[in-house]
């Protein structure tokens, strides 16, 4: 039986320990980069979808935009880490933020669809990606091999 030894350069295996550390280090902080593309956009897009082609005046009280944000990055059990731009729960009426948003993304048989999700996912996807890929890049330009 024919048996095989590789052996990496101590410099190479550190460089891969150093990219490792950083990528840890550093999720927080491209995510949010990521996420501050995203979040104004779709704040945008909401506030010109609030309102918009109804033929009453708009009953808007202002809680959705309101509830808008970006929560903290998680890390979830398979160790991703996750940063969500949507809605905090619950408005002052107890309904959910959540379906409020949904009722005006994808309408009901008396409201027409007025989207903003769909729009903002478009829009925002290669800006929020080259927003994390520069902070990134910035962090492994401060590694020292």
């Amino acid at each position: 039986m024919a048996r095989v030894q590789i052996r990496l350069p101590n410099a190479f295996i550190d460089s891969l320990n150093a990219a490792s550390n950083v990528l840890e280090a550093s999720a927080d902080e491209v995510l949010g980069a990521g996420a501050a593309v995203v979040e104004p956009r779709m704040r945008s897009n909401l506030a010109a979808a609030i309102g918009a082609g109804t033929k009453e005046p708009s009953r808007s009280t202002g809680q959705l935009l309101g509830a808008l944000g970006t929560t903290s990055v998680k890390v979830n059990s398979r160790g991703d880490h996750n940063v969500k731009v949507g809605f905090a729960e619950n408005r002052r009426d107890g309904r959910s933020s959540a379906l409020i948003a949904n009722v005006l993304e994808h309408g009901r048989s008396s409201q027409p669809a007025r989207p903003f999700l769909a729009p903002t996912r478009n829009q925002t996807r290669s800006g929020a990606v080259e927003a994390m890929k520069q902070a990134l890049a910035a962090k492994f330009g401060q590694v020292k091999p």
